[in-house]
């Protein structure tokens, strides 16, 4: 037996990065997960690494929103 053909759609790819980056960088992980979303409908895949992105750059903005308006995020920086 022989192994598939790889396929060139990226979708692991850009569901994997956006993840990661949703953690640390929101911004390039919104950006990765759209890119994840419109490959999987390209490919006929689910879209759930997308779907997972898409919920990694939520909480983070929205903890990042509730750390900055508590004043909590100054004193994670380091400024007083």
């Amino acid at each position: 037996m022989t192994a598939p053909a790889a396929s060139n759609d990226k979708t692991t790819t850009w569901g994997v990065l956006d993840i990661v980056l949703g953690v640390c960088c929101w911004p390039l992980g919104l950006i990765f997960a759209i890119l994840c979303l419109n490959e999987s409908k390209k490919a006929g895949k689910p879209p759930t690494l997308a779907y997972v992105g898409f919920a990694v750059v939520a909480l983070n903005l929205v903890a990042g929103i509730i750390l900055a308006a508590t004043g909590s995020l100054a004193s994670i920086m380091g400024n007083s």
